[in-house]
């Protein structure tokens, strides 16, 4: 990949929102571990580097550090926060504890005209503990702030910049600029990464791994699995059969919009699985979430091994994992990352899999899958529906898991969302200038309270609802919904729903929540 840049994850949760930024540009990028191979990192022809944030102080004993090939490179580098102060000490600056961590908002003001930071303020975020106390030789400070007379430095000669702050996440409004600045302007990157160009690389990067063997695709009637088998048999035709497996955890009347759907596009068939009671008899009685997935991501496996027997000798299977499927199932390790939970197509396969994996889509974030989904021609109910995890209402009915109790959750769930399509909250397609909700739904919680119906006692469950706003859907903000229609709507499911007399709704954002109760 040419025209590419190079991200080195220092342990950040951000570092998949800067991969999302430069995505955003049309610009490709791609993220490696901070000590991974230089082989492995070249591969991608970088035109630039950046280097993430992260939760060591670079003063630390085995703390992460910069590889000097990146140095010795001759290529732009742009260090952020951790980053910016890793390449401090690498070359020869002082790094010590800050006398007061900072987080959060503060204004930077430019002292120094530089080709990075265009504008006279910045309002930003800061997320530091450290800072620092002197510069390398031949760097001069550019941008301060109050509590940061280092808020961004600079070698111009040797294009190598450091930020205090983080520019890749929305609080700081003029952070995008900034990364295009590095990206344009610095690294003259062109900007070619386009769903065109995904669809393309995608199909030859298919048919190369797998040839003119028969794939095998797992359906979950998401926006991710649709996308993904619809790239494969974009690449291989014929040579895909995919399946769709009901497990009794889907979403009211999904099984028919999705068997409508998928046959509307696809010349290939689609076969059905009934395998509700199978997987309800591997979740009885149980209700640690973790444990769920495990369980539902190797029934899933188990499930497709068996319809592959059927349909003779098949050694692929295509998976919609994307992006933050991975950074949140990946396991800890060192300064990475920690894990959030596991995903059931990453973290709950079995190690005895059969099959080899096709992940089209492992690298995209879902704003790139839904214009992929659109360039392919999927139609529009499939491409721009609600985000709904592969385990379905499994993670969202805490605690015991029975027919009874999804469908009450099953039946509360469309109200809420059939009352926000009414209202306009949510919509096929959202447009640029409307806000919409990225995610809404209905969870049942294992709590039982008491109510009044009819004059009579009742001792029933309860319904929380959630609703956020997100792009990126590793932040997200919860929905500001107007009270009338919260009141309608929970009106409607203590009287249409059995089983309901409370209904909550969530006001948390993630961080510090997940978007997913489990």
């Amino acid at each position: 990949m040419k025209d590419a840049i190079a991200i080195l994850d220092f342990g950040s949760q951000y570092t998949q929102l800067i991969a999302r930024r430069v995505r955003e540009l049309n610009i490709y990028c791609e993220i490696f571990p901070w000590d991974a191979p230089q082989s492995t990192i070249i591969a991608i022809q970088p035109r630039g580097y950046i280097l993430s944030g992260g939760p060591a102080s670079a003063y630390d004993k085995d703390a992460p550090t910069v590889q000097d090939f990146i140095l010795q490179s001759g290529m732009p580098i742009l260090g952020i926060c951790y980053g910016m102060q890793a390449l401090t000490l690498k070359l020869n600056g002082k790094v010590i504890p800050a006398e007061a961590r900072e987080y959060g908002h503060a204004e930077v003001v430019v002292n120094e005209r530089n080709n990075l930071l265009e504008e006279e303020h910045y309002k930003v975020w800061m997320s530091h503990g450290d800072r620092i106390d002197g510069l390398p030789d031949g760097f001069r400070t550019i941008a301060s702030s109050q509590n940061s007379p280092y808020a961004a430095i600079a070698n111009a000669d040797n294009r190598i910049f450091g930020l205090q702050f983080h520019p890749e996440v929305h609080h700081t409004p003029l952070g995008k600029d900034i990364l295009k600045a590095f990206a344009v302007n610095i690294c003259q990157v062109t900007q070619n990464w386009t769903a065109d160009a995904i669809i393309e690389q995608s199909v030859k990067a298919i048919r190369e791994q797998v040839g003119n063997q028969k794939v095998l695709s797992a359906v979950s009637g998401g926006v991710d699995s649709s996308v993904a088998t619809a790239l494969v048999y974009e690449a291989v035709g014929n040579q895909l059969s995919a399946v769709f497996v009901d497990h009794g955890l889907l979403r009211k009347n999904e099984r028919q919009t999705v068997e409508d759907a998928f046959r509307r596009k696809f010349g290939t068939q689609l076969i059905t699985v009934d395998a509700e009671d199978l997987f309800l008899s591997k979740l009885e009685n149980q209700q640690d979430p973790e444990e769920k997935r495990k369980i539902i991501g190797e029934t899933f496996i188990r499930t497709f091994e068996a319809e592959a027997n059927k349909l003779g000798e098949i050694p692929f299977l295509v998976q919609g994992t994307i992006y933050p499927d991975v950074v949140e199932s990946s396991a800890p390790d060192r300064n990475k990352a920690q894990r959030i939970k596991s995903h059931h197509n990453v973290g709950g396969l079995p190690t005895d899999l059969k099959f080899k994996l096709v992940e089209p889509l492992r690298y995209l974030f879902k704003d790139e899958v839904r214009k992929v989904g659109e360039a392919l021609g999927l139609p529009t109910e499939l491409v721009w529906r609600q985000p709904f995890p592969g385990p379905g209402l499994a993670v969202r009915c805490l605690g015991e898991l029975s027919c009874e109790r999804l469908s009450t959750l099953r039946e509360a769930d469309a109200i809420f969302t059939d009352e926000l399509t009414q209202a306009g909250l949510i919509s096929r397609r959202p447009k640029d200038d409307q806000p919409q909700i990225g995610q809404a739904f209905a969870v049942l919680l294992p709590v039982r309270s008491v109510g009044v119906m009819g004059d009579q006692r009742t001792y029933q469950e309860a319904i929380a609802l959630r609703a956020v706003y997100s792009q990126d859907f590793m932040t997200a903000n919860w929905a500001h919904i107007p009270y009338e229609l919260l009141g309608k709507i929970s009106h409607r499911i203590v009287n249409e729903v059995k089983g309901v007399n409370r209904v909550v709704y969530d006001i948390t954002g993630k961080p510090p929540a997940t978007i997913e109760w489990e």
